[in-house]
């Protein structure tokens, strides 16, 4: 029999389902987890990307797992900064790094000859086993190496060496400019290291939380190139479907995939969310949104869901004592659609701005 076809909209509720989007359920953690982590260039994000996918949550009690080192920030998928679990952390961060090696060659191009990488790693895991910025690490390699490239130094050691971003009791977790610390040293080395996950794994980990999906979409979300023979080897473990413009489109047998007429609420995300940057289709951002979500500098905005779409952008501004979220949707909206944001993005100025005395969520024209 030929495989079933899934339209796009098929797809947008299987992804909303597996990202916590049409119902919010579990415990902070546990999401966390199913995600496979957040993306956390600043702050802010991975804790909003958690508020619209988890019920009650207080950014008191992310904080506390932070410094009591159940979440971890550090390197990882495309490699960029996420937010994780430790167990995560401990057991992905090689099976990422064919990512890292690639993005390494790729910014660094013939700036990485010459480097002797050993001795430098050495060198770097020595120097962050106390909490330091990487600043300072630089004005290091400065003192003892001044005619080297000090940056495409001190770049391959974030793309090399597994570290941590130390976390402060500060409202969203960390500052600005955070110390790192190797992970051993912030974790502390396991007793007995468990066997570190494969791609394999790290592939079917990714199906739970972001398919159906082909190998493209799994190296868009990961950073690791030619995924395509991983997945061939999944195959007799996996079903496969065919999307609705053509292609294979690979899934987990017992995954869900709801209904694509069930509805999709209103839900926030934050800047750089896994779910929009991770997709290489247009499941949940039509191909014509696109440029007005990813900016210039790599920039990505922060995106309202409406009906399970990329209906918007959205931000706070404060004032003093005064906090607006402004809605600037990308076309006319109903009613309904208008009372859902202005509902939703209360709910989301309480949590992200609770000291202002005056909230307002304001829709663009």
């Amino acid at each position: 029999m030929p495989p079933a076809v899934l339209s796009l909209r098929a797809l947008n509720r299987a992804t909303l389902a597996r990202q916590q989007l049409l119902e919010r359920s579990g415990s902070f953690l546990e999401v966390t987890e199913r995600l496979v982590g957040l993306q956390a260039q600043m702050p802010r994000p991975p804790l909003v990307g958690l508020w619209t996918r988890v019920q009650g949550l207080t950014r008191d009690a992310v904080v506390a797992a932070l410094l009591d080192k159940r979440l971890v920030r550090g390197t990882a998928m495309r490699g960029t900064l996420h937010m994780m679990t430790a167990p995560d952390f401990r057991r992905f961060r090689s099976a990422v790094q064919a990512g890292l090696d690639r993005g390494l060659t790729t910014i660094l191009r013939g700036r990485a000859e010459g480097i002797e990488m050993a001795p430098l790693l050495a060198e770097a895991a020595a120097y962050f086993h106390q909490p330091r910025t990487f600043d300072s690490f630089r004005d290091h390699l400065a003192q003892g190496k001044p005619a080297t490239d000090i940056r495409a130094m001190a770049y391959a050691v974030r793309m090399q060496l597994p570290l941590l971003q130390v976390p402060t009791a500060s409202a969203w977790g960390f500052p600005a400019q955070a110390d790192f610390i190797t992970a051993d040293a912030w974790l502390g080395k396991p007793k007995t290291r468990a066997p570190s996950a494969t791609i394999e794994d790290l592939v079917l980990r990714y199906l739970a939380a972001y398919g159906p999906a082909t190998a493209t979409d799994a190296q868009a979300w990961s950073g690791i190139p030619s995924l395509k023979p991983v997945f061939e080897t999944l195959r007799p473990q996996l079903v496969t479907f065919r999307g609705e413009r053509g292609g294979e489109v690979f899934d987990l047998a017992d995954a869900p995939r709801p209904d694509p007429d069930c509805p999709a609420p209103v839900r926030f995300l934050p800047e750089w969310d896994n779910a929009i940057v991770g997709r290489a289709d247009a499941r949940l951002l039509a191909a014509a949104h696109r440029p007005k979500v990813f900016q210039p500098g790599l920039r990505v905005l922060a995106t309202v869901l409406i009906d399970g779409c990329v209906g918007g952008t959205w931000k706070i501004e404060r004032r003093t004592k005064a906090a607006a979220l402004t809605v600037t949707p990308f076309a006319r909206l109903a009613p309904s659609a208008r009372r859902a944001i202005e509902a939703e993005g209360a709910a989301l100025l309480e949590f992200a701005e609770p000291d202002a005395a005056t909230k307002h969520v304001k829709i663009s024209t």
